[in-house]
């Protein structure tokens, strides 16, 4: 443990050491100093490309045409059928509506009231053993008494009918009647008669092509742009410390006035950012800045959100135009959420306080910031 401890307090006292060499051996009383990295060297250069290649244009001359006339037939020749119907004349008929038939009559059967006798139950004789009492004897055969008894039969009277005469028929004769109708009997058949119906002409006038269509060929040249790039001239990452005033590594207000939810640079604020940030920028090429936005609460906190995060954009964006590397830019949007007041949501506060809180600021970036 106490060797892990030695050696962290010697790697600190190294580096501080190394940084310690890099600094001024007699920097004047209440200056400031940030660490730098040297940037990449970049050069401008323009080149040529190619947006649109070379193709060939076709283009259709239509076909010229010329009027003809045509006698053409427009109904075709047919035969045409004829049907004559057939005639007819009126015979009057006699049929027999009804025949002749025989009546019958029935006479139904009559019967008599009468009985008998029925045997339902013939007479029985028949042996029928009791038991004795008193028998003294173990064995149950010796205690039996056999007697033979007879029973007489019985019987049921039935009513019953007796015929008394049968049934019988006797028929008689019913005459036929006839009748008439109307009949058409065929005078003359029908027959089909054929008529030849000639076909039907007319003149038409129709235009027919004099000229074919053809293709005309054009060769379109091909299409160039001129682009500017950066094409790194030398690699940067030296470390080194540049003499700073001291005001500038806190965030410094820019009076840049923007209209109300716009991004966008007036020329007075270009002016600005050309007076306070390109002109450091390009005397310390060296430096990073850091670029703040805020707004005030007034709008919804999304809103002003996205603006503050565009407006530090813009500047960022303007700086790169003039010829500032971008990875020298760090932008960041902050919205509403670091009022320089008392102005937060559902405050009444003059258009004066809330001013206060639009604001963009920078300060100077250390290496480790």
């Amino acid at each position: 443990m106490r060797l892990s401890i030695s050696l962290m307090v010697a790697m600190v006292f190294s580096a501080f050491t190394a940084q310690a060499q890099q600094l001024p051996s007699n920097p004047d009383p209440n200056k400031c100093y940030v660490r730098c990295v040297t940037p990449d060297v970049y050069q401008t250069e323009t080149v040529r490309i190619q947006t649109a290649p070379s193709y060939k244009r076709l283009s259709v001359v239509p076909a010229t045409y010329k009027t003809v006339t045509e006698r053409v037939m427009v109904k075709e020749g047919y035969k045409r059928y004829e049907f004559v119907p057939a005639t007819f004349r009126t015979e009057t008929m006699s049929y027999e509506s009804q025949s002749p038939a025989e009546s019958m009559s029935v006479r139904a059967a009559s019967f008599t009231d009468a009985t008998e006798r029925v045997l339902v139950k013939p007479e029985l004789s028949q042996w029928e053993t009791t038991a004795y009492e008193g028998c003294e004897s173990d064995n149950p055969n010796d205690c039996q008494v056999l007697c033979y008894r007879t029973y007489e039969a019985e019987y049921r009277t039935v009513p019953v009918q007796r015929l008394a005469t049968d049934a019988t028929t006797s028929t008689d004769r019913v005459p036929g009647q006839t009748s008439t109708y109307r009949k058409e009997v065929l005078a003359t058949p029908a027959e089909v008669r054929t008529i030849d119906v000639e076909p039907v002409y007319e003149t038409i006038t129709k235009r027919v092509v004099d000229v074919p269509a053809s293709v005309r060929t054009e060769t379109v040249p091909a299409q160039y742009t001129e682009i500017t790039k950066e094409v790194m001239t030398s690699k940067g990452g030296l470390s080194s410390y540049e003499e700073i005033d001291c005001e500038l590594t806190s965030y410094n207000v820019l009076p840049i006035n923007y209209a109300n939810g716009s991004a966008a640079l007036n020329a007075e604020a270009r002016r600005v950012v050309d007076d306070r940030l390109l002109s450091l920028l390009r005397e310390r090429p060296n430096i990073r800045i850091q670029i703040n936005s805020h707004t005030s609460s007034v709008g919804s906190a999304g809103t002003n959100q996205s603006l503050s995060e565009r407006r530090a954009q813009s500047v960022a964006d303007y700086l790169v135009s003039k010829g500032i590397n971008r990875g020298r830019l760090v932008t960041r949007g902050y919205g509403e959420s670091q009022l320089k007041n008392r102005c937060a949501d559902g405050v009444n506060c003059s258009e004066a306080e809330h001013r206060v809180n639009r604001r963009t600021e920078f300060r100077v970036l250390n290496i480790d910031q």
